[in-house]
């Protein structure tokens, strides 16, 4: 069964016969290129949150972003190469939705203990926990410890330019860096208890609740 859809009396039809409808123009080869990558990327991703580091496989990938292993390989010849830049990916698609969410905040949260909610249930999602996976892989894997580690790093500097976009001039830059590195390491360890308990006894909400009261100090 089809559906008419009809604007000033013509159909859409009749005004494709006319020529009236504009021709999409067919995408250029970088646009198909970075097309291709992003559900490559994604798919690595969604890999590693389900499956974890060793059983994530370039071929699984290649499936579930419905492209060619010949593709995939083009793009990221190896494994190593497809996971880092996946990581970059997911850091940027974080990072965004991170100021998406902030920005959306009633006025009266739009602080630092929104900031701190906000980035608790970032970490709390299944990218995050494929972070930890990588981690604790890394500490017996020579050739993963580099990429983990320089994506802790990339992390942490993340988190800090979003501090400092958001409470410039709150504390110095030092400070500022010392206090990222305390919350991340914080976070790490709670959200590690988080995904076994699922926080049934309020334990990580405690400890959440006490660092935004210190925050508030500190940053008002």
């Amino acid at each position: 069964m089809f559906v008419g859809v009809y604007r000033r009396g013509m159909s859409v039809t009749s005004r494709r016969r006319h020529g009236r409808v504009p021709r999409r123009a067919p995408r250029t080869q970088e646009e198909r290129r970075a097309e291709t990558q992003a559900r490559l990327l994604d798919a690595t991703v969604e890999c590693l949150a389900e499956l974890g580091w060793s059983s994530t496989s370039t071929t699984e990938v290649a499936r579930r972003a419905g492209v060619s292993r010949g593709a995939q390989q083009h793009h990221y010849p190896t494994k190593m190469l497809l996971v880092a830049a996946a990581l970059e990916h997911l850091l940027e698609r974080q990072r965004l939705a991170f100021e998406r969410a902030f920005a959306a905040l009633p006025a009266e949260r739009r602080n630092v203990e929104g900031a701190l909610d906000l980035l608790w249930e970032i970490f709390r999602q299944a990218p995050a926990l494929a972070l930890m996976e990588l981690a604790m892989a890394a500490r017996t894997d020579e050739t993963l410890r580099e990429l983990s580690i320089g994506i802790n790093e990339r992390i942490i500097q993340v988190i800090l330019e979003e501090f400092q976009r958001l409470f410039p001039e709150s504390v110095d830059e030092g400070t500022a860096g010392t206090l990222i590195r305390t919350v991340f390491a914080m976070f790490v360890g709670l959200t590690l208890q988080n995904s076994l308990d699922d926080d049934a006894n309020g334990h990580q909400a405690a400890v959440l609740t006490q660092v935004k009261s210190l925050a508030r100090l500190l940053i008002p």
